[in-house]
């Protein structure tokens, strides 16, 4: 059994700077036609400077490989002059509220005093991306962030919103609900729950945020993917960490699954038979939601078993040392 995607794409990836861009990006070009590329750096990708020599220094560590890097500006209340200068160069402007992720610390304090940049950001027709969390209790976090998303959505009707890597099934009934909205979801988001990470023995390369849900909230998604709901698109939040941030007492968020992410979807799609939606789910709902055009890329993928490997550098990917069902076998050009 094979399947051939037409320019796959990540519509929510880390790349970090510095070596361990070199590293990892060149992961993603390899399967990725192109990714939306989130800014909390340190510092924050937040002026056109800085966002330019990032988009430089992601092109020197991707080539040869022909690969689109669609740039964010981290939030924060920008002039519409601003905004206007940059809407070229930008896909969106990505919203972390304070501190609820990492590098986030530069975020958003009073969500009610973002909405003239909003405005702004509608008028320019500049899509807002955000991760939609709350300081609650862990489980509880985006569900109360939900009804922002609903207010937003209704003060600013012409204004595309993302949110990103959804994690339940009620983030799932609000995006039925208004047309501006549209969502992100990872694969480890429709494969794991919390019980994969903290059920047992402590498994720190599954731990990230959002959190994963509880397995209702994982049915909930897996079937919104399966049947390529039209503004739902596969955004990995592939997050790469050292080993030693990893294992550690201080375990950093983030799960690094670049390499073995269409491996993956190619394998719960074919056993939901839903291979003929997954052009869409990683593609097509994309190109729409945002009116992009990726480069040419056909990637092929077959039912054939391989090993992940235990390591990429000092990283540890998603699956690591498991047999995967699928295997990207071939990618043109």
């Amino acid at each position: 059994m094979e399947i051939t995607l037409e320019s796959p794409l990540d519509m929510h990836l880390h790349l970090r700077e510095g070596a361990m861009l070199r590293q990892v990006a060149p992961l993603s070009a390899r399967h990725f036609a192109g990714a939306v590329v989130m800014p909390n750096l340190t510092p924050p990708v937040d002026s056109l400077e800085r966002l330019r020599a990032y988009r430089a220094a992601i092109m020197e560590a991707v080539a040869p490989f022909t690969f689109t890097p669609w740039m964010t500006l981290f939030f924060r209340p920008y002039p519409t002059a601003t905004l206007a200068a940059a809407r070229d160069e930008i896909i969106g402007v990505k919203l972390y509220p304070e501190g609820v992720t990492t590098n986030s610390a530069g975020g958003v304090r009073d969500l009610e005093a973002v909405e003239d940049t909003l405005a702004a950001m509608e008028r320019l027709g500049i899509p807002l991306l955000v991760h939609g969390e709350t300081h609650g209790f862990v489980l509880d976090r985006e569900a109360e962030f939900l009804p922002i998303y609903a207010r937003w959505a209704k003060r600013f009707p012409r204004l595309t919103i993302v949110m990103e890597h959804i994690t339940t099934a009620a983030a799932l009934e609000l995006l039925e609900r208004f047309p501006n909205l549209a969502a992100t979801v990872t694969v480890h988001h429709l494969l794991t729950t919390l019980d994969d990470v903290a059920g047992g023995l402590l498994q720190p390369h599954l731990f990230c945020k959002p959190i994963p849900k509880r397995p209702e909230d994982r049915a909930a998604l897996q079937a919104a993917a399966l049947r390529a709901h039209p503004r739902l698109m596969f955004g990995s939040d592939s997050a790469p960490h050292p080993r030693e941030r990893k294992e550690a007492a201080a375990c950093a968020a983030g799960v690094f699954s670049a390499p073995v992410a269409l491996a993956l979807l190619a394998g719960l799609f074919a056993r939901h038979d839903a291979l003929a939606n997954l052009q869409a789910f990683v593609s097509d709902n994309a190109r729409r939601v945002y009116g992009v055009t990726p480069p040419a890329r056909r990637v092929r993928l077959a039912r054939r078993p391989w090993q992940a490997p235990e390591r990429y550098g000092d990283v540890v990917p998603f699956y690591a040392g498991q047999t995967l069902e699928w295997q990207v076998t071939d990618v043109e050009p």
